[in-house]
């Protein structure tokens, strides 16, 4: 069983994690985590921390000579700017001028003071902050290089800012080439020229805009997941792992909500066979997924990203000590940090299948693991 701890505040020393459950023998290259974490500081729209931290990941255990051991594994990324806070974050006597008091609307300021009982939302505000998502990306990012040993392939792109969509799909010949050379991750050159103008608006407004994004994932075999217990359909565990990323409201896999709308002779794919190719579909309007598991197409899943909470131009709010209204605190943050997410649900999906696939396949060493996968394609292939 693949599972992994977070720990770190956003103004903290360091983010650190630990993944128990890898098997051994993985080859671990330290610049793809790198390389990560570096996307997820890009984009168009992030605010002025990207220009202070830099991120890259240090491993502390459970890999030597750039292969995995099988025993935990800890990562640690800095926080460079950990020097201009450690006043305010260590151990030391808190200092009173610097206590956050103004919940701010659509964040976890005000539920949390009330839960843990904090007088100080800076106790709150720390750890709910999305910065702990630069371990959960160097976490997903080294199970990742598991997952490639099996042919299975990840990638995002942005189908939505604000109200403008891209028409591009993962099906066309120059969608990765696109995405590479595009500032918001968008495949539709038009749509992005659009969608910027879109963010460049809104910050002179001093608000703030989400979107829409898109994690596609090939190479899966059929069968990871199960639909004999809630907890182990595939979909609900990856719908779970998106949801739990910072500002994201909504999560749908294929056609998702638009299924809703269609009579069912235009949501469900087809079934077809050949002796060449065996089973398979002409759409994939399941997005992968039928019934808690995967079947044989590329995974395709949506999560809709609202506006981030920290505003410019603040909403009003009320101090939790005196109880009279004011604009809520502004904290350092983004515009637009939708492209940004991509790369964090990247991480998440990819954990999520190899969670699936330690499960289906067993094994303590990358070896076993596939020799179990290749007698199970093997035992399928003339289903």
């Amino acid at each position: 069983m693949l599972r992994y701890l977070t720990a770190g505040e956003t103004h903290g020393k360091c983010l650190i994690a630990i993944i128990e459950g890898m098997p051994s023998n993985v080859y671990i290259d330290i610049k793809k985590i790198n390389e990560q974490l570096e996307l997820r500081q890009s984009g168009y729209g992030r605010g002025g921390r990207m220009k202070i931290e830099k991120d890259s990941v240090e491993i502390l255990s459970g890999v030597r000579d750039r292969k995995t051991l099988g025993s935990p594994i800890a990562l640690k990324i800095e926080n460079k700017d950990w020097e201009n806070w450690k006043h305010i974050m260590g151990d030391g006597e808190i200092i009173r001028e610097r206590i956050v008091t103004k919940p701010r609307p659509g964040h976890a300021d005000l539920s949390g003071s009330i839960k843990y009982d904090h007088q100080d939302i800076r106790n709150v505000l720390e750890r709910a902050s999305a910065r702990e998502t630069a371990i959960r990306v160097a976490v997903g990012s080294l199970v990742r290089q598991f997952i490639e040993t099996f042919g299975i392939s990840i990638m995002s792109h942005i189908v939505e800012i604000g109200p403008v969509k891209s028409s591009a799909s993962y099906t066309d010949s120059n969608f990765k080439e696109n995405i590479t050379n595009s500032k918001l991750r968008c495949a539709d050159p038009d749509a992005e020229v659009k969608m910027i103008e879109y963010i460049d608006e809104i910050k002179r407004q001093g608000d703030s805009v989400g979107g829409i994004f898109e994690v596609v994932a090939t190479g899966l075999p059929i069968g990871l997941g199960s639909y004999v217990h809630w907890d182990r359909k595939l979909d609900a565990k990856i719908a779970a792992g998106l949801m739990s990323i910072q500002a994201i409201k909504g999560v749908e896999i294929g056609l998702g909500f638009e299924s809703a709308r269609l009579p069912g002779s235009k949501v469900h794919d087809e079934i077809f066979y050949s002796k060449e190719a065996g089973y398979f579909r002409k759409t994939n309007h399941a997005g992968g997924i039928e019934g808690g598991m995967s079947n044989g197409e590329p995974l395709v899943v949506r999560a809709a990203m609202k506006p981030i909470p920290t505003l410019y131009s603040p909403l009003k709010s009320v101090d939790i000590i005196t109880k009279e209204p004011y604009e809520a605190s502004i904290e350092r943050s983004d515009v637009c940090a939708v492209p940004a997410a991509s790369i964090v649900a990247e991480a998440i999906v990819a954990w999520e299948i190899a969670c699936s696939l330690v499960e289906k396949f067993g094994g303590d060493s990358l070896q076993e693991i596939h020799n179990n996968y290749r007698s199970y394609l093997e035992q399928i292939k003339d289903k």
